[in-house]
């Protein structure tokens, strides 16, 4: 079963404390961070994330880019995040396909579960990234264990070098 995950962007940025904040100094950054947030997410995961924001915040007539592998679409002027959120539920519902849209948007919620997708408040999905986050350090560190089994015993400075060196190839 293929997992999808709808996101209304703007919605988790006036939810999530963090980017909320962050929105207020600089509001592009608040929308990479987000996108860098949901791309960590989709890698651990394996759900397949898009990101939705409305148009009416950015100048422009709807365009949708890839940034690290998750779908960023900004709506045509005069369309909703919602309302295209609702067209994606359409075009991508499967038998095979579980679809999550995660807003706090209330009526939106309600539309889209009438739809057969499945909802997800701000909260929630807050909730699944901080756990996400969480797995990742895990697996980072376990890793970085694995590589230190050696019997030589080396500085960190010089087991970073070495790191970089390996990366580089």
């Amino acid at each position: 079963m293929k997992d999808i995950l709808l996101v209304d962007g703007y919605n988790m940025i006036g939810a999530w404390p963090k980017l909320s904040d962050m929105k207020e100094k600089d509001f592009e950054l608040a929308r990479d961070c987000l996108v860098e947030m949901m791309a960590e997410y989709q890698a651990f995961t394996g759900f397949k994330v898009y990101v939705v924001f409305d148009a009416h915040m950015v100048e422009g007539i709807g365009k949708t880019y890839h940034n690290f592998r998750v779908d960023v679409i900004y709506t045509r002027k005069n369309e909703t995040a919602d309302e295209r959120i609702e067209k994606l539920v359409h075009q991508l519902k499967r038998i095979d396909t579980r679809i999550h849209v995660a807003t706090s948007d209330f009526t939106e919620q309600s539309l889209i579960f009438g739809s057969g997708a499945l909802r997800k408040s701000a909260r929630e999905l807050l909730i699944e990234i901080e756990s996400t986050e969480k797995g990742i350090d895990k697996e980072v560190q376990n890793t970085r264990k694995q590589q230190r089994s050696t019997n030589l015993q080396l500085k960190d400075e010089i087991l970073e070098i070495f790191e970089k060196w390996r990366r580089e190839r």
